[in-house]
């Protein structure tokens, strides 16, 4: 099922169109590049009309945000919409700020988003229109855990069928919903944590394998969460003495490098529910 997913990424070679946040543009361009696709990086309101039209798909990410970047995300997206191409919306940090929350909303309702994805926080945010996010990452008290699993499936696929959007939440388990289905994933490792932009990368590579699945959305999506984190595995497993979360870092764009789809079929940890 995933390894079909990924080889189509290789193949179609899929060009993606990025406004995403500076602190981690640079690793979301190399991993999309990485598992076979192509990135645009583009925020300036006068060129994302443009650079939108000759892309597959737009990963909009909110993590560092500017009037004009708001302004490019809205012009960007309505392309994509007219040409009827994916677009993922990262709402990285809503409920910290007014002006994130404010923006994520606004985005998911003007905008026909094919993904929605975030930490479990960020995205009961948007389905409820407040949270505790604190910066980034996941409050305590909303993290998916196995005590908590069915309640936050049946959350997820609400949310899905109210968004009309697959929504794939990251964290210690990761859930990835079309409101029918659920992929329940397990790969990954905790000190993935330690490196800043792990979530930014997942989302333009999920665009990528979106914009490449055309049929197949839900699992594409869940193929790249499964990607990500077996990445991080295999990562690990090749870290030396004297390795930190830069060498870290690296090693999970040059395991997404050497993946292939009989790879990830083989190492993906998931159940559907």
């Amino acid at each position: 099922m995933l390894k079909e997913r990924f080889d189509n990424v290789r193949e179609m070679k899929p060009l993606v169109h990025n406004i995403t946040n500076y602190v981690t543009v640079n690793d979301v361009a190399n991993v999309i590049l990485a598992c076979g696709a192509s990135p645009i990086m583009s925020d300036e309101p006068d060129d994302v009309a443009d650079i939108t039209s000759i892309c597959g798909g737009l990963n909009i990410n909110i993590g560092t945000l500017h009037k004009s970047s708001i302004e490019a995300m809205n012009i960007a997206g309505k392309v994509a919409n007219e040409q009827g191409h994916p677009i993922l919306l990262d709402p990285v940090g809503a409920g910290a700020s007014t002006l994130r929350t404010n923006t994520a909303v606004s985005l998911m309702e003007e905008l026909d988003l094919s993904v929605i994805r975030g930490n479990i926080s960020e995205i009961k945010t948007l389905a409820l229109g407040s949270g505790t996010t604190k910066g980034v990452d996941a409050d305590i008290a909303d993290k998916v855990s196995e005590d908590s699993l069915d309640e936050a499936v049946k959350f997820v696929k609400d949310f899905s069928k109210n968004s009309d959007a697959i929504v794939a939440v990251t964290g210690e388990i990761d859930l990835v919903s079309d409101g029918n289905r659920c992929f329940v994933i397990r790969n990954g490792k905790a000190e993935m944590g330690l490196i800043t932009g792990t979530g930014c990368q997942l989302s333009g590579m999920m665009t990528a394998f979106v914009v490449a699945n055309p049929d197949a959305k839900l699992e594409a999506a869940a193929a790249a969460v499964c990607a990500m984190g077996l990445a991080g595995e295999i990562a690990w497993n090749r870290m030396e003495e004297g390795d930190g979360n830069s060498t870290y870092r690296n090693r999970i764009i040059d395991a997404i490098c050497n993946m292939n789809g009989d790879t990830l079929e083989n190492g993906a940890k998931f159940e559907i529910r």
